[in-house]
């Protein structure tokens, strides 16, 4: 079930209803929750918000490598990139999410991709050039963020021209020509926004009524019935 309606697919083919994958080893799919969004935080305070995400990821055992604000197919959303150890605990997997939030449910559309038999070159070529003394970094978000994966460098924007093929690069990059196809369905689009008083930990009667189950029928599988 998802409130996506159409986005640019080009490269991928369908594996599972919202679920695609490339050639790159790339996975996409769109999700649908129809509860209240767990963000930390509104969207109208971003500090706070980024700062609340990077502690519950590290809390989870893996890294917020950044999180940014914007707009999907013309509402607020939050864009989290993050990095988690492969079940297998060698390498990395990496997943890009954008969140679509509204006061009682939430779309997501999720990019991932995992490191191959290779792991670590980008991280080790990185260290060789900024040096031990500047690769690990406090995390931006907040110094009392700990745990869990390490905040560095060599996961920044600025090294993925020097490695087209990783897959953080690939994952940033797929992400970032997708959104602006994203398209919702007008009826996700006209429902209450995700406001400060809906989101958890809020003063208990704050949130907004749940909405009629009828109301949401038309979510499934991004179409309108």
């Amino acid at each position: 079930m998802t409130a996506i309606t159409a986005m640019d697919l080009t490269g991928f083919t369908e594996r599972e209803a919202g679920v695609w994958t490339d050639e790159r080893g790339l996975v996409l799919s769109v999700h649908f929750f129809d509860l209240v969004p767990d963000l930390p935080a509104p969207l109208d305070r971003p500090d706070l918000l980024r700062h609340a995400l990077a502690r519950s990821v590290a809390a989870a055992g893996a890294g917020l490598i950044e999180a940014g604000f914007g707009e999907v197919g013309s509402l607020p959303a939050v864009r989290q990139l993050v990095k988690v150890r492969r079940p297998d605990g060698h390498g990395q997997v990496f997943i890009g999410s954008w969140t679509v939030p509204r006061a009682g449910c939430s779309t997501v559309v999720k990019v991932q991709a995992g490191e191959g038999a290779m792991t670590g070159l980008r991280e080790a070529v990185v260290l060789d050039q900024v040096g031990p003394e500047r690769y690990f970094t406090p995390h931006p978000y907040g110094p009392d963020v700990t745990g869990g994966l390490p905040h560095h460098v060599a996961d920044a924007e600025e090294w993925d021209a020097r490695f087209p093929d990783h897959p953080l690069t690939h994952v940033r990059t797929t992400l970032a020509r997708i959104t602006p196809t994203v398209v919702l369905h007008e009826d996700f689009t006209s429902l209450p926004p995700f406001a400060p008083d809906t989101a958890p930990g809020a003063a208990p009667g704050a949130s907004a009524p749940a909405e009629p189950p009828a109301r949401r029928r038309w979510f499934r599988r991004g179409r309108s019935d």
